[in-house]
Protein backbone atom coordinates (compact mmCIF):
# COMPACT_ATOMS: atom_id res chain seq x y z
CA UNK A 1 0.00 0.00 0.00
CA UNK A 2 1.36 3.41 -0.99
CA UNK A 3 1.67 5.85 1.90
CA UNK A 4 0.15 9.31 1.69
CA UNK A 5 2.22 12.46 2.10
CA UNK A 6 0.75 13.24 5.55
CA UNK A 7 3.09 13.25 8.51
CA UNK A 8 2.49 10.27 10.85
CA UNK A 9 1.43 11.17 14.38
CA UNK A 10 4.04 8.68 15.71
CA UNK A 11 6.07 5.70 14.38
CA UNK A 12 3.71 2.87 13.40
CA UNK A 13 3.91 -0.55 15.06
CA UNK A 14 1.73 -3.63 14.42
CA UNK A 15 1.71 -6.41 16.99
CA UNK A 16 -0.62 -9.31 17.53
CA UNK A 17 -1.89 -11.90 19.94
CA UNK A 18 -1.34 -15.37 18.47
CA UNK A 19 -4.86 -16.13 17.12
CA UNK A 20 -4.91 -12.93 15.03
CA UNK A 21 -1.39 -13.27 13.65
CA UNK A 22 -2.55 -14.13 10.13
CA UNK A 23 -4.68 -11.00 9.75
CA UNK A 24 -2.15 -8.76 11.52
CA UNK A 25 0.68 -10.00 9.27
CA UNK A 26 -1.41 -9.39 6.15
CA UNK A 27 -2.20 -5.83 7.33
CA UNK A 28 1.48 -5.18 8.12
CA UNK A 29 2.35 -6.36 4.60
CA UNK A 30 -0.24 -3.97 3.12
CA UNK A 31 1.35 -1.14 5.11
CA UNK A 32 4.93 -2.17 4.26
CA UNK A 33 5.93 -2.39 7.92
CA UNK A 34 7.52 -5.25 9.87
CA UNK A 35 5.53 -6.98 12.59
CA UNK A 36 6.63 -5.93 16.06
CA UNK A 37 7.99 -8.92 17.94
CA UNK A 38 6.00 -10.29 20.86
CA UNK A 39 5.73 -13.54 22.78
CA UNK A 40 2.54 -15.00 24.20
CA UNK A 41 2.92 -17.36 27.16
CA UNK A 42 0.34 -19.56 28.88
CA UNK A 43 1.14 -21.12 32.24
CA UNK A 44 0.01 -24.52 33.49
CA UNK A 45 -2.57 -22.97 35.82
CA UNK A 46 -4.28 -21.16 32.91
CA UNK A 47 -2.77 -17.71 33.42
CA UNK A 48 -1.20 -15.92 30.48
CA UNK A 49 1.00 -12.99 29.62
CA UNK A 50 2.28 -11.17 26.54
CA UNK A 51 5.79 -9.76 26.29
CA UNK A 52 6.67 -7.10 23.71
CA UNK A 53 10.17 -7.80 22.43
CA UNK A 54 11.01 -4.44 20.82
CA UNK A 55 11.19 -0.82 21.91
CA UNK A 56 7.84 0.90 21.25
CA UNK A 57 8.32 3.99 23.43
CA UNK A 58 6.54 6.98 21.89
CA UNK A 59 5.01 4.86 19.11
CA UNK A 60 1.56 4.46 17.53
CA UNK A 61 0.79 0.82 18.36
CA UNK A 62 -2.00 -1.34 16.91
CA UNK A 63 -2.73 -4.56 18.80
CA UNK A 64 -4.68 -7.30 16.98
CA UNK A 65 -6.74 -10.06 18.55
CA UNK A 66 -9.27 -12.59 17.22
CA UNK A 67 -11.71 -13.30 20.08
CA UNK A 68 -13.37 -16.03 18.01
CA UNK A 69 -10.76 -18.35 16.47
CA UNK A 70 -12.01 -21.84 15.52
CA UNK A 71 -8.46 -23.17 15.10
CA UNK A 72 -7.44 -22.10 18.63
CA UNK A 73 -8.25 -24.39 21.56
CA UNK A 74 -8.62 -21.58 24.12
CA UNK A 75 -11.88 -19.82 24.91
CA UNK A 76 -13.11 -16.40 23.86
CA UNK A 77 -12.56 -15.24 27.43
CA UNK A 78 -8.96 -16.54 27.43
CA UNK A 79 -8.26 -14.61 24.24
CA UNK A 80 -9.96 -11.48 25.55
CA UNK A 81 -7.85 -11.63 28.72
CA UNK A 82 -4.68 -12.04 26.65
CA UNK A 83 -5.69 -8.91 24.72
CA UNK A 84 -5.88 -6.98 27.99
CA UNK A 85 -2.41 -8.27 28.93
CA UNK A 86 -1.10 -7.06 25.57
CA UNK A 87 -2.65 -3.60 25.95
CA UNK A 88 -1.24 -3.18 29.44
CA UNK A 89 2.19 -4.34 28.24
CA UNK A 90 2.13 -1.64 25.53
CA UNK A 91 1.00 0.96 28.06
CA UNK A 92 3.79 0.07 30.48
CA UNK A 93 6.26 0.14 27.56
CA UNK A 94 5.31 3.82 27.14
CA UNK A 95 3.60 3.65 23.73
CA UNK A 96 2.21 7.08 22.87
CA UNK A 97 -0.99 5.76 21.23
CA UNK A 98 -2.54 2.31 21.74
CA UNK A 99 -5.25 1.10 19.38
CA UNK A 100 -6.93 -2.28 19.76
CA UNK A 101 -7.97 -3.94 16.49
CA UNK A 102 -10.73 -6.52 17.06
CA UNK A 103 -12.80 -6.85 13.86
CA UNK A 104 -15.25 -8.97 15.87
CA UNK A 105 -15.93 -7.10 19.10
CA UNK A 106 -16.47 -9.73 21.82
CA UNK A 107 -19.73 -9.60 23.78
CA UNK A 108 -21.22 -7.17 21.23
CA UNK A 109 -24.56 -9.00 21.40
CA UNK A 110 -24.64 -8.54 25.17
CA UNK A 111 -25.35 -4.84 24.78
CA UNK A 112 -28.63 -4.54 26.71
CA UNK A 113 -30.79 -6.39 29.20
CA UNK A 114 -33.98 -7.01 27.19
CA UNK A 115 -36.13 -6.82 30.35
CA UNK A 116 -34.02 -9.40 32.17
CA UNK A 117 -33.11 -7.58 35.37
CA UNK A 118 -30.40 -9.84 36.75
CA UNK A 119 -27.78 -9.97 34.02
CA UNK A 120 -24.82 -7.79 33.20
CA UNK A 121 -24.20 -5.71 30.09
CA UNK A 122 -20.99 -7.39 29.03
CA UNK A 123 -20.26 -5.10 26.06
CA UNK A 124 -19.95 -2.21 28.51
CA UNK A 125 -17.85 -4.29 30.90
CA UNK A 126 -15.38 -5.05 28.12
CA UNK A 127 -15.29 -1.39 27.06
CA UNK A 128 -14.34 -0.39 30.62
CA UNK A 129 -11.70 -3.11 30.83
CA UNK A 130 -10.07 -2.07 27.56
CA UNK A 131 -9.81 1.59 28.50
CA UNK A 132 -8.64 0.74 32.02
CA UNK A 133 -5.83 -1.40 30.59
CA UNK A 134 -4.54 1.48 28.47
CA UNK A 135 -6.37 1.38 25.12
CA UNK A 136 -7.13 4.79 23.64
CA UNK A 137 -9.00 3.60 20.55
CA UNK A 138 -10.74 0.39 19.49
CA UNK A 139 -11.22 -0.48 15.82
CA UNK A 140 -14.08 -2.92 15.15
CA UNK A 141 -15.75 -4.06 11.95
CA UNK A 142 -19.55 -3.70 11.69
CA UNK A 143 -20.23 -3.44 15.42
CA UNK A 144 -23.50 -5.20 16.31
CA UNK A 145 -24.94 -2.08 17.98
CA UNK A 146 -23.46 1.36 17.41
CA UNK A 147 -24.67 2.38 20.87
CA UNK A 148 -21.68 0.42 22.21
CA UNK A 149 -19.61 3.49 21.32
CA UNK A 150 -21.38 5.25 24.18
CA UNK A 151 -20.10 2.64 26.62
CA UNK A 152 -16.59 4.08 26.27
CA UNK A 153 -15.51 7.27 28.02
CA UNK A 154 -14.70 9.49 24.99
CA UNK A 155 -12.11 11.37 27.01
CA UNK A 156 -10.23 8.11 27.55
CA UNK A 157 -10.97 5.68 24.71
CA UNK A 158 -13.17 5.80 21.63
CA UNK A 159 -14.68 3.16 19.38
CA UNK A 160 -13.99 3.37 15.63
CA UNK A 161 -16.62 1.34 13.77
CA UNK A 162 -15.56 0.34 10.25
CA UNK A 163 -18.38 -0.34 7.79
CA UNK A 164 -17.97 -3.07 5.21
CA UNK A 165 -20.40 -2.48 2.37
CA UNK A 166 -18.32 0.01 0.35
CA UNK A 167 -15.39 -2.40 0.19
CA UNK A 168 -17.39 -5.63 -0.12
CA UNK A 169 -19.94 -4.66 -2.78
CA UNK A 170 -17.41 -4.19 -5.63
CA UNK A 171 -15.97 -7.62 -4.80
CA UNK A 172 -19.44 -9.19 -4.83
CA UNK A 173 -20.02 -7.70 -8.29
CA UNK A 174 -16.62 -8.95 -9.45
CA UNK A 175 -17.46 -12.47 -8.23
CA UNK A 176 -21.01 -12.42 -9.63
CA UNK A 177 -22.56 -12.73 -6.16
CA UNK A 178 -24.36 -9.39 -5.95
CA UNK A 179 -27.81 -10.76 -6.78
CA UNK A 180 -30.64 -8.60 -8.07
CA UNK A 181 -32.27 -7.69 -4.73
CA UNK A 182 -30.99 -7.26 -1.17
CA UNK A 183 -32.82 -8.76 1.81
CA UNK A 184 -32.50 -8.40 5.59
CA UNK A 185 -33.22 -11.47 7.74
CA UNK A 186 -35.01 -9.31 10.34
CA UNK A 187 -36.09 -5.72 10.90
CA UNK A 188 -33.06 -5.06 13.12
CA UNK A 189 -30.79 -5.54 10.12
CA UNK A 190 -32.82 -3.35 7.75
CA UNK A 191 -30.50 -0.32 7.86
CA UNK A 192 -27.47 -2.49 7.08
CA UNK A 193 -29.28 -4.12 4.16
CA UNK A 194 -30.33 -0.68 2.91
CA UNK A 195 -26.67 0.37 2.69
CA UNK A 196 -25.94 -2.63 0.45
CA UNK A 197 -29.05 -1.96 -1.65
CA UNK A 198 -28.02 1.65 -2.22
CA UNK A 199 -24.43 0.67 -3.07
CA UNK A 200 -25.58 -1.98 -5.55
CA UNK A 201 -28.61 0.02 -6.76
CA UNK A 202 -30.91 -2.89 -5.89
CA UNK A 203 -34.38 -3.17 -4.44
CA UNK A 204 -34.87 -4.12 -0.80
CA UNK A 205 -36.85 -6.77 1.09
CA UNK A 206 -37.03 -7.66 4.80
CA UNK A 207 -38.38 -10.53 6.87
CA UNK A 208 -40.38 -9.29 9.86
CA UNK A 209 -40.40 -11.67 12.82
CA UNK A 210 -42.53 -11.95 15.94
CA UNK A 211 -40.33 -13.52 18.63
CA UNK A 212 -41.05 -15.28 21.91
CA UNK A 213 -38.40 -13.76 24.19
CA UNK A 214 -39.22 -16.23 26.98
CA UNK A 215 -37.54 -18.94 24.90
CA UNK A 216 -34.16 -18.59 23.20
CA UNK A 217 -34.22 -18.39 19.39
CA UNK A 218 -37.98 -18.97 19.10
CA UNK A 219 -39.83 -17.17 16.29
CA UNK A 220 -43.63 -17.25 16.41
CA UNK A 221 -44.34 -15.76 12.98
CA UNK A 222 -42.40 -14.50 9.94
CA UNK A 223 -43.66 -12.12 7.27
CA UNK A 224 -41.78 -11.20 4.09
CA UNK A 225 -42.04 -7.54 3.11
CA UNK A 226 -41.05 -7.04 -0.51
CA UNK A 227 -41.22 -9.04 -3.76
CA UNK A 228 -38.42 -11.58 -4.34
CA UNK A 229 -40.18 -13.78 -6.92
CA UNK A 230 -37.77 -14.58 -9.76
CA UNK A 231 -34.97 -12.60 -8.07
CA UNK A 232 -31.44 -13.58 -7.04
CA UNK A 233 -31.22 -12.54 -3.40
CA UNK A 234 -28.27 -11.14 -1.45
CA UNK A 235 -29.19 -11.84 2.19
CA UNK A 236 -27.19 -9.46 4.43
CA UNK A 237 -26.43 -10.02 8.12
CA UNK A 238 -23.71 -8.85 10.49
CA UNK A 239 -23.17 -12.03 12.57
CA UNK A 240 -23.99 -15.61 11.64
CA UNK A 241 -23.55 -17.79 14.72
CA UNK A 242 -25.55 -21.03 14.70
CA UNK A 243 -27.12 -19.99 11.35
CA UNK A 244 -30.68 -20.72 12.49
CA UNK A 245 -31.99 -17.27 11.55
CA UNK A 246 -30.40 -17.05 8.11
CA UNK A 247 -31.36 -20.61 7.19
CA UNK A 248 -34.97 -19.88 8.18
CA UNK A 249 -34.76 -16.69 6.11
CA UNK A 250 -33.55 -18.63 3.08
CA UNK A 251 -36.48 -21.05 3.39
CA UNK A 252 -38.86 -18.07 3.62
CA UNK A 253 -37.31 -16.46 0.53
CA UNK A 254 -37.54 -19.70 -1.46
CA UNK A 255 -41.20 -20.10 -0.49
CA UNK A 256 -41.80 -16.68 -2.08
CA UNK A 257 -40.10 -17.60 -5.36
CA UNK A 258 -36.50 -16.44 -4.92
CA UNK A 259 -33.95 -18.04 -7.24
CA UNK A 260 -30.23 -18.09 -6.31
CA UNK A 261 -29.36 -16.95 -2.77
CA UNK A 262 -26.11 -15.63 -1.33
CA UNK A 263 -25.75 -15.01 2.41
CA UNK A 264 -23.14 -12.45 3.37
CA UNK A 265 -21.97 -11.44 6.82
CA UNK A 266 -19.13 -9.53 8.45
CA UNK A 267 -18.61 -12.07 11.23
CA UNK A 268 -18.96 -15.77 10.33
CA UNK A 269 -18.88 -17.14 13.90
CA UNK A 270 -20.44 -20.41 12.65
CA UNK A 271 -20.79 -22.26 15.94
CA UNK A 272 -22.29 -25.75 16.01
CA UNK A 273 -24.59 -26.65 14.25
CA UNK A 274 -24.07 -23.87 11.67
CA UNK A 275 -21.99 -25.88 9.20
CA UNK A 276 -24.53 -28.72 9.20
CA UNK A 277 -27.44 -26.32 8.65
CA UNK A 278 -25.69 -24.42 5.87
CA UNK A 279 -24.43 -27.65 4.31
CA UNK A 280 -28.01 -28.91 4.16
CA UNK A 281 -28.97 -25.71 2.33
CA UNK A 282 -26.16 -26.23 -0.16
CA UNK A 283 -27.35 -29.81 -0.74
CA UNK A 284 -30.94 -28.64 -1.23
CA UNK A 285 -29.75 -26.02 -3.75
CA UNK A 286 -27.84 -28.66 -5.69
CA UNK A 287 -30.83 -31.02 -5.77
CA UNK A 288 -33.27 -28.26 -6.83
CA UNK A 289 -30.95 -26.60 -9.36
CA UNK A 290 -30.34 -23.20 -7.78
CA UNK A 291 -27.11 -21.67 -6.46
CA UNK A 292 -26.33 -21.19 -2.78
CA UNK A 293 -23.27 -19.29 -1.51
CA UNK A 294 -22.14 -18.06 1.89
CA UNK A 295 -19.73 -15.09 2.05
CA UNK A 296 -17.85 -14.34 5.26
CA UNK A 297 -14.79 -12.22 5.96
CA UNK A 298 -11.34 -12.61 7.47
CA UNK A 299 -12.78 -11.29 10.71
CA UNK A 300 -13.02 -14.98 11.63
CA UNK A 301 -10.96 -17.49 9.65
CA UNK A 302 -12.24 -20.96 8.79
CA UNK A 303 -9.61 -23.37 7.50
CA UNK A 304 -10.76 -26.01 5.02
CA UNK A 305 -14.22 -24.52 4.41
CA UNK A 306 -16.41 -26.14 1.70
CA UNK A 307 -16.52 -24.72 -1.81
CA UNK A 308 -19.87 -22.97 -1.26
CA UNK A 309 -18.21 -20.77 1.38
CA UNK A 310 -16.17 -17.71 0.30
CA UNK A 311 -14.07 -15.40 2.49
CA UNK A 312 -13.56 -11.72 1.71
CA UNK A 313 -10.09 -10.41 2.58
CA UNK A 314 -10.43 -7.45 4.99
CA UNK A 315 -6.67 -6.85 5.37
CA UNK A 316 -6.57 -4.02 2.75
CA UNK A 317 -9.58 -2.32 4.41
CA UNK A 318 -8.09 -2.52 7.91
CA UNK A 319 -4.74 -1.32 6.58
CA UNK A 320 -6.35 1.75 5.01
CA UNK A 321 -8.13 2.53 8.28
CA UNK A 322 -4.90 2.22 10.30
CA UNK A 323 -3.00 4.41 7.84
CA UNK A 324 -5.71 7.07 8.04
CA UNK A 325 -5.61 7.07 11.84
CA UNK A 326 -1.82 7.16 11.90
CA UNK A 327 -1.72 10.08 9.47
CA UNK A 328 -4.70 11.95 10.97
CA UNK A 329 -6.87 11.26 7.95
CA UNK A 330 -10.52 10.32 7.45
CA UNK A 331 -11.57 6.80 8.38
CA UNK A 332 -14.79 7.20 6.37
CA UNK A 333 -12.83 7.80 3.17
CA UNK A 334 -10.67 4.72 3.91
CA UNK A 335 -13.71 2.43 3.93
CA UNK A 336 -14.29 2.58 0.17
CA UNK A 337 -12.47 0.05 -2.00
CA UNK A 338 -9.60 1.42 -4.09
Amino acid sequence: MARSSSVPRAPLHILSCQPALGLASAVASELNVEMTGSRETWFACGEGKLEIQENIRGSDVYIFQAPVAPSDARSLYDRTMMLLHAVEAASLADAQYITVVVPYFPCARQDKRKARTREGISAGLLARCLQASGARRVVALEIHNEAIAGMFDPGVCRLETVTLHQALCPWLVQEGLQGTIVAAPDVGGLERARQYAEELKHGLAVISKVRDYTTANRVLKSTLIGDVAGQDVLLVDDIVDTAGSVVAAVHELKEHGARDITITCAHPVLSHPAWERLGALAMRAQEEGWRFRMVGTGSIEHIGAPDWYRSFDIAPLIARVILSINQRGSVASAERAR
